[in-house]
């Protein structure tokens, strides 16, 4: 599963694609049919990747992609309109030491909506590969060719930089000092 670039935004529902990154933000674009563009302001957006989210546990916490692995093995997956206590019923099923007083009902149908999202999307069935075999692979050359220039592929972060410390503002000019000429003596 290679969850890479794939977010979720506060304050608005659904799952997003990041596309690019400007100086202010990202430019997402929503994974649902819509296929809505959206620039995501970092100052004022909170953005989540999901393959960094975790669930609660009470030893360790729980990937999330952990979790999406094992509702893909499920056979009966519930909808996120399901009662609460079949939702966390299902959650006993499949994560059995995520940490019941910290994972709420809420946290549990938002993990069931992005699973329905995302389970027919290509990139949801195919293996995550590691930066450095992305750019050995496509550096090694068939047998009787001639070595390609290797591409680099930037990444798109999709978290927040780290914060930026404040530079001191430039003082305001002050007046300029007159000088006064010196005087002759008469």
């Amino acid at each position: 599963m290679n969850l890479q670039g794939i977010v979720a935004v506060s304050g608005k529902p659904g799952l997003w694609k990041a596309l690019s990154q400007n100086k202010t933000g990202f430019i997402l674009e929503s994974l649902d049919a819509q296929k809505t563009k959206l620039v995501a302001n970092l100052s004022t957006a909170k953005l989540a990747a999901l393959d960094e989210i975790t669930i609660f546990g009470y030893d360790d916490d729980i990937k999330l992609t952990d979790i999406f692995e094992k509702m893909k093995a499920a056979l009966n997956v519930p909808e996120a309109k399901e009662d609460g206590k079949k939702l966390r019923d299902f959650f006993r099923e499949i994560a059995p030491d995520h940490d019941e007083e910290k994972v709420y009902a809420s946290d549990m149908k938002k993990v069931v909506t992005w699973f329905h999202l995302l389970k027919d999307a290509p990139f949801f069935n195919e293996e995550e590969k590691a930066p450095e075999a992305v750019a050995e692979e496509e550096a090694a050359p068939a047998d009787g060719e001639k070595p390609a220039a290797v591409k680099v592929k930037k990444a798109v972060a999709t978290t927040a930089p780290k914060a930026v410390t404040k530079q001191p503002a430039p003082k305001a000019a002050s007046k300029p000092k007159v000088v006064s000429k010196p005087r002759r003596a008469e």
